[in-house]
């Protein structure tokens, strides 16, 4: 028991608290070193603890600058030679990072905190600029898939979700339709996970066309 406790702290330090979804597409080499990530709302940096132990080229941005300062101290004990302006508190929708400046775009947990139609338009276009051609984009978000019945509806695609939460929710006839409008192709298919008929996060991973 010790050592299987010892095990899991292991993994714990080494991955972090890393969507399990995110670590697939490591484990089938989507994502290799040498790439270039940016990590869209990136919050404290979940998902970047493995990225920057391996010496990827780690880049961040969130709207809440004392997330921003926790990733950055996170960084500096890592991977001391990341410089901290790597990770900026910037509005997703008006990043400074260029256009076609990543291999990757993680997006998780953040288009379902949208407010309206344009807002959830603004943080995708936002966040779909700064990946190169050829790139990837790897987003977690609510939607309505599978919770169609139990979900009220509030205003534009706000929902009000079983587990009390109000949630900017898609489907899969609008990620098809974003798919094809973005000019990108799905590397996957739609994969959404239904909590206890509570909640439901959807999977969403699309290449960007050349």
């Amino acid at each position: 028991m010790i050592r299987s406790t010892r095990s899991m702290q292991e993994l714990q330090q080494q991955f972090g608290a890393i969507d399990i979804y995110l670590f697939d597409q490591l484990l089938r080499e989507r994502i290799v070193p040498g790439m270039r990530i940016l990590d869209a709302g990136c919050g404290s940096g979940r998902n970047l603890v493995y990225l920057l132990r391996q010496g990827y080229e780690v880049f961040g941005v969130d709207c809440d600058l004392e997330r921003v300062q926790e990733v950055r101290m996170m960084a500096a004990a890592l991977a001391p030679n990341v410089p901290a302006e790597n990770f900026r508190a910037e509005a997703i929708e008006r990043m400074s990072f260029p256009t076609g400046f990543a291999d990757v775009v993680i997006s998780n947990a953040v288009l379902h905190f949208a407010g309206d139609d344009q807002e959830f338009r603004d943080i995708l276009s936002g966040s779909w600029r700064v990946l190169k051609p050829g790139g990837l984009f790897f987003c977690r978000l609510a939607s309505s898939i599978g919770l169609e019945h139990r979900i009220h509806h509030i205003a534009s695609r706000r929902f009000l979700l079983p587990d009390g939460s109000e949630r900017y929710l898609v489907d899969e006839a609008l990620l098809m339709a974003l798919t094809r409008d973005l000019g990108g192709q799905l590397m996957d298919p739609l994969k959404t996970t239904v909590v206890q008929n509570e909640r439901c996060m959807t999977t969403w991973v699309v290449q960007k066309n050349e």
